[in-house]
């Protein structure tokens, strides 16, 4: 077995740990660029912090989720004020945006030179610019990854910058900065992070550290996903779901995911539909496929086995099997109200060229057992 394992330079976790991160970044600068999502005023308690510290603070809003013009954008405000540390605050496509300028900001040529599929892909030659992240919502723990998805309208894709020069310095995961997130977010973005320690956990590349990882991640999902959407000032769920998508960003990255983010990639790119949204609506569907198609074709596997302790951690019965982990799957999308495909104007017209796309995506590679093209229209119809 070979395996490696990298993360971010260093995590700091904990309720209140945002009044620490002053002295964490002037170790890095003191000319900051604050990105930010589409209300900016929820960074101004950091901004307070930073500017009584003497670190001078300028503002990047990001709205939506980051297009390749944005990140360009961002990257000539850093250059032209001359920022010397990025602080990405929001959101998973905040803390994408604010990890995407901080390599670009270091290395010469176009965003198109980096960008994988549709750019060049090449490497980065220099460090990025010190980057520290802080999110704000409990999905897709993008604080502890080295990629940046990018969406280009051109191309009406996503795709990622991708380099271990862009991990963050410091993630600093604060679980009270999600306690205002919305019920719909806490649903949709909680599922992704659930969606990707489950992914993890039976990747082609899972390994006995992200294994640990995944485990846990699973168990305190399953646990407070529920209460965290019902009562949004739940400490300990908070906390619980911050856990886990840190743990998922962690795992994601040192081993890979699967089917439900091997279709998400394409479709955030050809829909507008929130990434965690599309996850949350494939993922029992994506389980209960996988589960058929390894019990037909690769019964004896490491992964079926896997699915099963999945159920047993997700349903607390030692007796459960993997489709007991399906329904409970299900009837957790039910509870927090989960949204169908086609809410979101996706037709079965769209599913050839969805399917065409997902076949070729990097996740998609990561996925247990390699789905036919039947297979993935199946789960597309379920989910409609």
């Amino acid at each position: 077995m070979r395996f490696e394992f990298t993360t971010a330079n260093r995590i700091i976790f904990g309720a209140g740990t945002l009044k620490e991160a002053a002295p964490v970044v002037a170790r890095f600068g003191t000319r900051a660029l604050i990105v930010t999502g589409s209300q900016p005023t929820r960074a101004q308690p950091l901004i307070d912090l930073l500017q009584a510290n003497g670190i001078d603070c300028v503002t990047f809003t990001v709205s939506g989720e980051p297009d390749v013009a944005t990140v360009q954008a961002g990257v000539v405000q850093a250059r032209h004020a001359e920022r010397n540390v990025i602080i990405g605050i929001g959101g998973g496509a905040v803390i994408d945006a604010g990890k995407a300028i901080s390599g670009l900001l270091t290395n010469d040529g176009d965003i198109f030179d980096y960008l994988e599929v549709i750019g060049k892909g090449q490497a980065l030659k220099n460090a990025a610019t010190p980057y520290i992240a802080i999110p704000t919502t409990a999905g897709t723990g993008a604080e502890v990854t080295s990629n940046a998805v990018v969406y280009s309208p051109e191309h009406h894709v996503k795709v990622s910058l991708r380099h271990p020069l862009m991990l963050p310095r410091v993630a600093l995961v604060d679980p009270e900065l999600t306690y205002t997130s919305p019920p719909a977010v806490t649903a949709a973005s909680g599922l992704d992070a659930i969606t990707q320690v489950i992914e993890a956990f039976v990747s082609s590349k899972a390994n006995p550290l992200t294994d640990s990882l995944c485990r846990e991640g699973i168990m305190r999902g399953a646990r407070s996903l529920r209460r965290a959407y019902e009562r949004g000032d739940d400490a300990a769920a908070r906390e619980d779901m911050a856990i886990t998508s840190l743990f998922s960003g962690i795992a994601l990255s040192n081993a890979k995911l699967g089917a439900v983010h091997g279709f998400a990639g394409p479709m955030g790119g050809m829909f507008s539909i929130p990434h965690g949204a599309v996850c949350a609506c494939l993922l029992p569907h994506v389980m209960h496929m996988n589960v058929h198609a390894l019990i037909a074709r690769q019964a004896d596997s490491d992964s079926l086995h896997r699915y099963a302790e999945i159920a047993q951690i997700v349903t607390r019965r030692l007796d459960a099997t993997a489709a007991d982990g399906v329904a409970w799957m299900r009837d957790l999308c039910a509870a927090v109200d989960i949204k169908p495909l086609s809410v979101f104007g996706i037709t079965s017209e769209d599913f050839p060229a969805i399917i065409e796309k997902a076949a070729v995506s990097s996740s998609m590679q990561g996925n247990p057992i390699k789905l036919t093209s039947d297979e993935m229209h199946e789960i597309l119809q379920a989910a409609l």
